[in-house]
């Protein structure tokens, strides 16, 4: 540890990663209207939302296996330049071949957080590194509580018609043009911070080129597999973001066909969602580990998830077992039984998720040495974005061809294997490598 104030640093990764997601969570709820405004069908949305994840899984392992040979700083001031660019491009795109091409960049560029999570191994104590994690983990839940709000709000009518009496005739402004552009403008003054605040957690001496660098990610997937207690944490990445893909990348299909909602309904939703994501991982993992461990939060989180994941479809059927409260709120949507029951479905759901997440990373950390921690990050993170390559696909063919309740009983139904897999993990190999 060369860091001269861990907690210091800790807090502007914190901040890197929040202002990281921010700008990515602005998107969220314009990027599947983005799509059909070309003409997309949903199926080619699916596909654009997948294209994100295709691509960092191929620059996941590539960026956190160049911050272990190269340092951790220059890759985290790569990615964020790399997604400014990105962001740009997405609100000037004048084809659904450009909105793809950009989105695939910011793939790429995403593929950052193997980095993130090395920085916070190379700063922090093993005994430590679940709160680490679980901070690291809060920024991602603030990520998604401020950005689909601020996406609705860039690309509300309002703003947009303000927009175009300020902003020049040659700047394109609409509802998707306008959050692309906030992204980027939020994320290049990230960049500014980052490159006068972020000191550097990985010395010189401990750099180099790590062994087995030629082998191709699918490689070292394979290579990760069969790793006794690695493999394990592989697999389980793997299942848990194929399962919840079916949650990610259908459920604004699943509100608006139930409830009629659109963009602004469902960023209300997600940033609720994202208030329980941030209040787990960041207040509740660390004594929630002091307590049980990781590996039991772990099993406990995949456990909630199967039950759960399945009912989320189920929600208007719930309702009749919970009072409708209509407008609760003087501006907003109408709350009817239906959404409360989601809303009391996705409680659970999401705390479930986020120890599942968190105790899952922490693991894998400490089955890695301190040399391979950002490729052994790489390679879980590489699993969970193939998932979430292949699993959008899948459950937008389930919804459409089977029913619209298909991809979520699918998905919870998956949560099982992981509870079999945790329950023949070796731990004393898992907690080996950095006792």
């Amino acid at each position: 540890m060369t860091v001269e104030n861990p907690r210091r640093a800790l807090g502007v990764v914190f901040f890197i990663v929040f202002v990281d997601l921010l700008g990515f969570g602005i998107l969220i709820p314009v990027i599947p209207l983005y799509a059909l405004s070309f003409g997309a069908t949903e199926f080619v949305g699916s596909l654009l939302i997948a294209s994100y994840s295709a691509m960092q899984f191929l620059a996941a392992p590539f960026l956190g296996r160049l911050s272990d040979s190269r340092g951790r700083r220059p890759v985290l001031l790569l990615s964020l330049t790399g997604s400014v660019l990105a962001w740009l491009l997405f609100g000037v795109a004048g084809s659904l071949a450009v909105l793809f091409a950009a989105r695939m960049l910011a793939g790429a560029m995403g593929g950052n957080i193997a980095t993130a999570q090395a920085y916070i191994a190379d700063i922090t104590a093993a005994d430590e590194r679940a709160k680490g994690l679980g901070l690291l983990g809060a920024a991602f839940g603030l990520g998604f509580v401020f950005g689909p709000a601020l996406g609705g709000f860039f690309a509300s009518e309002p703003v947009v018609a303000a927009a175009r009496g300020l902003l020049p005739a040659f700047v394109p402004v609409s509802e998707f043009s306008l959050p692309s552009f906030a992204a980027a403008a939020i994320t290049g003054t990230n960049l500014v911070v980052a490159f006068f605040v972020l000191p550097e957690s990985r010395p010189p001496e401990a750099r180099g080129t790590p062994a087995g660098d030629r082998e191709s990610r699918v490689q070292q997937l394979l290579s990760a597999l069969r790793s006794p207690g690695l493999g394990t944490l592989v697999a389980s990445f793997f299942l848990v973001s194929f399962a919840f893909s079916a949650l990610e990348s259908q459920f604004i299909f699943l509100t608006n066909d139930q409830y009629g909602y659109g963009a602004t309904e469902n960023a209300i939703i997600l940033t609720y969602v994202g208030v329980v994501l941030a209040v787990v991982q960041g207040g509740l993992v660390g004594p929630l580990t002091d307590r049980f461990g990781e590996y039991r939060l772990a099993v406990a989180g995949a456990g909630i998830q199967v039950l759960t994941l399945a009912a989320v479809p189920f929600s208007p059927q719930l309702g009749a077992f919970v009072p409708d409260l209509g407008r609760i709120l003087p501006v907003g949507p109408v709350l009817p039984a239906g959404v409360l029951a989601l809303l009391v479905v996705m409680t659970p759901l999401s705390f479930g998720n986020a120890l599942t997440n968190v105790s899952l990373n922490t693991l894998v950390s400490r089955s890695a040495t301190d040399d391979e921690q950002g490729g052994a990050f790489g390679l879980t993170q590489s699993a969970g974005s193939l998932a979430r390559t292949f699993g959008p696909a899948l459950a937008g063919g389930l919804y459409t061809a089977v029913a619209f309740w298909a991809p979520f009983v699918v998905g919870g139904a998956l949560m099982i294997p992981i509870l079999v897999l945790l329950g023949r993990l070796d731990r004393e190999a898992v907690t080996s490598a950095t006792a």
